[in-house]
């Protein structure tokens, strides 16, 4: 029959009667038992972290639920909830949608009282170092008014470098020369004095107050030194020596030194009927800058022949430092009030630099080129700045930070250059003249920063009036 037929290999003849196959027998296989965790964490996928610890409500990916939708899946969205964020995230109330706009949403989480920082606003900066402190506020630039808070009509005002026509008393009354007459102007009260007149033969080319504000010393065209009482506007002393005129004027205590265009300074004791005292001869033009330092040792001029010459009352024959790096007329003289033997010097319309010294070993110290010519340099005595006024060519006023030599502030307003300067006895407002005959007044340095009482200088009104 078909069906009894066996299922035949097709093997080699002489090897189908040695093999012989057996049926092999079924084997059963028992899963193993099921093992039950004591936790009930649900673990997610290893690509996506299990963000039951993650604080997903500081991005308002939590939110309330928002309304259903007809026909939506409440199960599969429960189910993707659970699967994408972990089961703690849908208890208490069905799953709903994130709604796109408030993804990565940064929300500000407010500390707990309990945090040591919980006393801090969320705008408050913890510092760069992030243990609590509280960084330091960049200290704001002080603010320098550009424009003048006062100008005066000045008619007669000489355009010339190497006068010195204005001062300013510790009295506060300012020292005017116009043409062949000084005029005195009271900050306090506005009022305007004439003090003197020299005729039409002569004319003013110097005015210098003394420390204590009551007499006025004047050179003139002719190379007299006068002294006037201020106060009674009488002269009480005439001095002769010089050639011709005397433009410049310094007083230490009770000795009045004079430089000319004679190229000598004359030294004058008040206490004594001599016209001068001794001679100092170095310079080989005519002398148009002098100062005695602060402690009244050592006396700095500055003449057209491009010298620095600094001298003391013994060297009567040779200065004790001759500085010769200006390339131009040295008028603008200053020495600081901050640091002993610090001294600044200005150069003309060829040298246009500011050079700083110290007078102990003769080195300069710093060097600025300011573009223009250096007329005058006044320091602040209730910080460390100073002031310098230019002509050629911008004829500006620039205030100096010392001793990076930082520009606060340019002013301008003079249409000819800026030929005088005086400072207040506050030290805070100076006053410059200029050959378009006006005198300005400039708020430009910082209050003092000791509680020292402060004369009143009046109050300063926008507008022009005559000086005369």
């Amino acid at each position: 029959m078909e069906s009894s037929k066996k299922t035949r290999l097709n093997l080699p003849a002489g090897m189908e009667t040695n093999l012989r196959l057996e049926p092999v027998p079924a084997i059963n296989f028992t899963p193993p038992p099921k093992i039950t965790s004591p936790s009930k964490t649900t673990y997610s996928d290893r690509f996506i972290p299990c963000r039951s610890s993650s604080r997903l409500q500081n991005f308002n990916l939590v939110d309330k639920p928002s309304p259903k939708k007809e026909g939506s899946n409440e199960a599969y969205l429960r189910l993707l909830r659970a699967e994408m964020f972990g089961t703690e995230s849908c208890t208490g109330s069905p799953c709903s949608p994130v709604s796109p706009s408030k993804i990565f949403r940064y929300k500000t989480e407010h500390p707990s009282p309990a945090s040591p920082l919980a006393g801090l606003g969320s705008g408050q900066d913890l510092g760069s170092n992030g243990l609590g402190e509280v960084s330091t506020p960049t200290k704001a630039p002080r603010k320098i008014p550009k424009t003048p808070h006062k100008v005066l009509d000045a008619p007669s005002l000489q355009d010339d470098f190497y006068l010195n026509l204005v001062d300013w008393s510790s009295q506060n009354l300012l020292a005017v020369g116009l043409g062949t007459s000084v005029y005195l102007w009271s900050a306090s009260t506005s009022k305007v004095t004439k003090l003197c007149d020299l005729g039409s033969r002569d004319g003013v080319c110097a005015v210098q107050w003394t420390r204590e504000g009551s007499y006025l010393a004047i050179g003139t065209g002719r190379g007299e030194v006068q002294i006037w009482d201020s106060t009674k506007c009488k002269k009480v002393r005439n001095f002769s020596g010089h050639q011709t005129r005397a433009g410049v004027l310094a007083w230490s205590s009770c000795i009045l030194s004079s430089g000319s265009r004679d190229k000598n300074i004359l030294q004058h004791d008040i206490r004594v009927p001599a016209d001068f005292i001794s001679q100092f001869a170095g310079h080989r033009s005519e002398v148009c800058g002098l100062k005695w330092s602060h402690d009244d040792r050592e006396l700095a001029s500055g003449g057209n022949d491009n010298q620095l010459l600094v001298w003391n009352q013994r060297s009567t024959q040779q200065p004790i430092l001759r500085l010769t790096e200006h390339t131009a007329a040295v008028k603008a003289i200053a020495w600081s009030p901050h640091q002993h033997g610090l001294l600044a010097s200005g150069g003309g319309t060829a040298d246009r630099c500011i050079r700083f010294w110290n007078t102990a070993n003769g080195k300069i110290l710093n060097s600025t080129d300011t573009g223009s010519q250096v007329c005058n340099l006044a320091w602040c005595k209730n910080a460390n700045e100073l002031v310098s006024t230019h002509g050629y060519s911008q004829n500006q006023i620039m205030v100096w930070k010392y001793p990076s030599m930082a520009k606060l502030a340019t002013l301008t307003g003079h249409s000819y250059r800026v030929l005088y300067l005086a400072t207040s006895p506050d030290g805070q407002t100076i006053v410059t003249g200029a050959g378009d005959e006006t005198l300005r007044f400039w708020n430009i340095f910082p209050t003092a920063k000791t509680s020292t009482p402060v004369r009143d200088t009046g109050i300063f009104s926008m507008g022009r009036t005559h000086i005369r």
